[in-house]
């Protein structure tokens, strides 16, 4: 049997050290496809979160080996521009910017990310257009886009994407019906021909060799990052991540199916409740004639309107949309971004150490 232990005064012992050496080089290989295609050191990607994925956090994330990405959400180009030359000056190292689909501005704000030079575009919100994704590639960037299910991830890497992201609905904010462990068996096996990278409910680095080994390039978390220290998140916010378990990070809920409402995963508060109490109200009022169904669908999907700004810049974590995955339960405390992926690296060395222990004995 080997000795792969530590010595009485704390110090690795020789074989130890070997053992970790090997169990890194191995981790290497595994996401090799991920960190060619990012520039990074490691593979593992920031989500885009409204308000929280701005320059501080995206160049922490980026700085520390890791991939930054930008929110634009609902951004006007000028305010794009600003916020990429402002995380350009906080960090030397690659980072993408997220673009929802929908922004009616989509072309402008493709093009705010080519001249600024950003080498690769998250597109999500829905199946992007072809013009979106022609100009990113004709002007030498890299297109990441969002399958949330096999036949689609083939039709986008037909239509030239050149990564692709599958999110469980273990995610927080906007999500699917799916849970990563499904759509990982559904989608990894059967897509070789670019990177995929998973999400949704990951927080450790165990976690993240069981899917690399099941194909993925690499994985994205938003839930942790959202709680580090570098992240501009309101000190309430993160004490609430804190505080909660998986179980307190729910989807949103439907009274009516005339009415829906579109999945968002947060932890329940106050407002959750009132949301409920919202829509039975309207509900009333439209079954007694005094809203049309346009009118109530509007009244239903305003309720949350500023929500999410609320709960991250100004700590209104009772009735503010607090948007967080299943896997605020493995938040523990407020850490630094580098703490956070080192934290992960050692735990994806060690699993893979308990694994080859187990091969050899």
């Amino acid at each position: 049997m080997k000795d792969t232990s530590t010595s009485p005064a704390g110090t690795s012992t020789p074989a130890a050290d070997r053992a970790r050496t090997a169990a890194r080089h191995e981790l290497d290989r595994l996401w090799a496809a991920g960190t060619d295609f990012l520039g990074t050191e490691y593979a593992i990607l920031g989500g885009a979160m409204s308000w929280v994925s701005e320059r501080h956090l995206v160049s922490a994330i980026s700085n520390a080996g890791g991939f930054g990405v930008i929110a634009c959400g609902a951004m006007s180009p000028e305010l794009l521009e600003t916020e990429i030359a402002a995380t350009q000056a906080l960090t030397t190292k690659p980072f993408g910017v997220n673009l929802i689909t929908m922004h009616p501005q989509l072309e402008d704000l493709v093009q705010v990310c080519l001249r600024a030079g950003v080498g690769h575009i998250v597109l999500a919100g829905g199946i992007p257009p072809s013009s979106a994704i022609r100009a990113i590639r004709e002007g030498g960037a890299r297109v990441i886009a969002f399958a949330p299910a096999l036949v689609l991830a083939k039709r986008l890497i037909r239509m030239g994407v050149d990564a692709l992201v599958i999110e469980g609905a273990e995610a927080g904010g906007h999500v699917g019906p799916v849970s990563l462990t499904v759509l990982a068996q559904e989608i990894l096996p059967h897509i070789t021909e670019v990177p995929v990278f998973v999400a949704g409910g990951i927080a450790r680095g165990d976690a993240i060799v069981g899917f690399l080994e099941q194909g993925a390039a690499g994985a994205q978390l938003g839930t942790r990052f959202a709680a580090a220290a570098e992240s501009i998140a309101h000190p309430r916010f993160k004490e609430a991540f804190i505080r909660a378990n998986a179980r307190d990070a729910l989807t949103s809920v439907q009274l009516d199916p005339r009415f829906p409402v579109i999945p968002v995963r947060g932890l329940v508060n106050d407002g959750s409740q009132r949301f409920l109490t919202h829509q039975a109200e309207t509900l009333r009022r439209f079954q007694a004639g005094e809203l049309s169904k346009d009118e109530a669908q509007l009244e239903i999907e305003h309720f949350w309107a500023g929500a999410l700004r609320r709960a991250v810049i100004d700590g209104d974590v009772e009735t503010g949309s607090v948007m967080a995955g299943q896997s605020v339960g493995m938040v523990r405390s407020v850490q630094s971004v580098e703490d956070i992926i080192a934290e992960l690296v050692d735990q994806a060395v060690e699993a893979l150490i308990r694994r080859s222990d187990r091969r050899e004995h």
